[in-house]
């Protein structure tokens, strides 16, 4: 059996790849290894599990709680709420464990199993290995211990888990919205009820689309991965801007009053000015990932600011934060990290206080966005070479290294292999886009050449 966990929790097509069985027997896994971990040690463990609508995840949902109930824990029902709100809940109610059954962005027919450990925050890898480990024992016919009686875990639903976390969201808020007028997507995902809740509570004029979830529209044309549908939405309005989310709303992303796009690098620029006046950017730092755009790093720089980048994904990005205590972190993809007061991306929390700061200034946010300037971005994936052989390859680094002089200090270049796929992802950015895309394909070429 290949690795079943990714960066994310466990994902794949559901009821092909992520069956009943495989997400009854994960839980129960889960709460094994927790067990044996000492997590439950001294008191009667509690899980909190949560969803976004896909049909899958009505299914899945039941297995997840007859596995982690059967295996003694009680469990806590919150229903379609965003993994952000599943993470706080988990938090705030003491609870051993959350899962929360989702596949973000992905299309309808996938669905997700992520598991969170105490305090909310995501399960360390060792303890997924371990997951995986016991999982596949007991699948292969090792006899489960299972609790009888009064051992067996008690399952309720926690209906008050939605406004505990609006509530929540407009408590952390710097200053009201009034005045705005906000299109949100909802990507027709988790956030469909909390969002806009959160967003008109804070005084806000709201205007909604991508909020009809019917279990199989999740993210389909809409949300933070097709922008389409809130621009047109946002200049039919006249709104001052819009917030999209994806369909388990750990992302934000966001258009301004023409319709311009603001990714997740601007408005991290933009949160990191309004949290240094503040004095919440805890040592003037942001921490990003090697994704971010060059334009990025030279804004923060010109504001005085740090920058520290990590590898791809949110996680690492989490880890640099909670390892030296940043307070603001996240990826271009729009996966915001605002760590004082959730412990992983939460669109909707970073919608709202993107909100603030155009409400607290009076500026646009097409304004505030300006801070920084993207550079032309082009990607270009290599497939079918010898990624492992990247970082070894001196005809590579010849033509890397002369790309760099040519680029010089207004331009980049990252050659990454894919962790999931056998190909090579060059990136190039440049102050034109015509010698971005010159260097970028050049640099495909070599690599075509030097790995295939």
């Amino acid at each position: 059996m290949g690795r079943l966990f990714g960066t994310d929790g466990v994902r794949g097509v559901a009821n092909a790849d992520l069956t009943a069985e495989m997400a009854l027997g994960l839980s129960v896994a889960a709460a094994h290894v927790l067990a044996e971990a000492g997590t439950f040690a001294g008191h009667r463990p509690t899980a909190v599990v949560g969803r976004d609508p896909r049909a899958s995840g009505e299914f899945l949902e039941a297995a997840v709680v007859a596995g982690l109930a059967s295996a003694g824990v009680d469990v806590l029902r919150v229903g379609v709420l965003p993994t952000p709100a599943v993470a706080y809940l988990t938090g705030v109610l003491g609870a051993d464990l959350g899962v929360m059954l989702s596949a973000s962005h992905n299309a309808m027919p996938d669905n997700g199993v992520k598991f969170f450990a105490r305090g909310g925050h995501k399960l360390a890898d060792e303890l997924e290995d371990r997951i995986e480990t016991v999982y596949d024992e007991h699948r292969t016919g090792a006899p489960w211990e299972r609790p009888t009686g009064a051992g067996v875990g008690r399952v309720r639903t926690y209906d008050e888990g939605f406004d505990r976390y609006v509530a929540h969201l407009i408590a952390v808020l710097p200053n009201r919205l009034d005045g705005l007028k906000i299109v949100l997507d909802e990507a027709h995902g988790a956030a469909a009820r909390v969002s806009p809740e959160a967003f008109a509570r804070a005084g806000a004029e709201v205007i909604t689309i991508g909020a009809e979830p019917d279990g199989l529209n999740i993210n389909d044309g809409c949300g933070s991965t097709h922008l389409g549908p809130l621009k047109e939405a946002v200049r039919t309005h006249g709104a001052d801007f819009g917030i999209a989310h994806d369909g388990d709303a750990d992302r934000c992303l966001a258009v301004d009053h023409t319709g311009e796009e603001i990714d997740g690098d601007q408005i991290l620029a933009v949160l990191a000015l309004a949290m240094r006046e503040r004095s919440a950017l805890r040592s003037d730092t942001v921490v990003a990932t090697v994704m971010s755009n060059l334009g990025f790093k030279l804004a923060l720089e010109r504001e005085g600011l740090k920058l520290i980048q990590t590898g791809v994904g949110d996680r690492y990005v989490l880890e640099e934060m909670k390892e030296h205590g940043y307070a603001l972190g996240g990826e271009q993809s729009g996966h915001v990290i605002i760590l004082d007061h959730a412990t992983t991306g939460d669109g909707t929390l970073t919608g709202l206080m993107l909100a603030a700061r155009v409400a607290q200034t009076g500026r646009s946010l097409r304004d505030l966005a300006g801070v920084m300037e993207r550079l032309p971005q082009v990607l270009v994936n290599v497939p079918d070479v010898d990624r492992s052989r990247v970082a070894t390859s001196e005809e590579l680094a010849a033509a890397v290294a002369e790309a760099e002089l040519e680029l010089g200090t207004t331009g980049r270049v990252l050659l990454r292999p894919s962790g999931t796929e056998p190909l090579v992802r060059v990136m190039v950015e440049a102050a034109d886009i015509d010698q971005a895309r010159s260097v970028a394909g050049r640099l495909a070429d070599v690599v075509k050449s030097a790995l295939g």
